[in-house]
């Protein structure tokens, strides 16, 4: 069975666009992040839980990807997953 993919509670996150960058931090942890693209986009598109399949679909709707992006999109989310920015399910 795939994984899927959830966004953290509504009003945990507190997210800053700055410039190229993005600020995210994480009222749960204490933590801030800083995200360079594609992070910022993936964690706007996860409105719901879902399978990366699913959000390659979405972002796909919004963004030219590569036709090789699945693997890339994976390598994101397992990284959001462990700074704890999505839950993997």
């Amino acid at each position: 069975m795939a994984a899927v993919f959830a966004p953290p509670a509504p009003g945990r996150l507190r997210i800053v666009p700055l410039d190229d960058l993005t600020l995210v931090y994480d009222r749960a942890s204490g933590i801030t992040h800083v995200l360079a693209s594609p992070a910022p986009e993936i964690l706007a598109a996860l409105d719901t839980p879902m399978s990366a399949d699913a959000l390659l679909q979405r972002l796909a709707g919004d963004f030219a990807l590569a036709d090789d992006a699945a693997p890339a999109l994976a390598a994101r989310l397992d990284e959001l997953a462990l700074a704890g920015l999505v839950e993997r399910r």
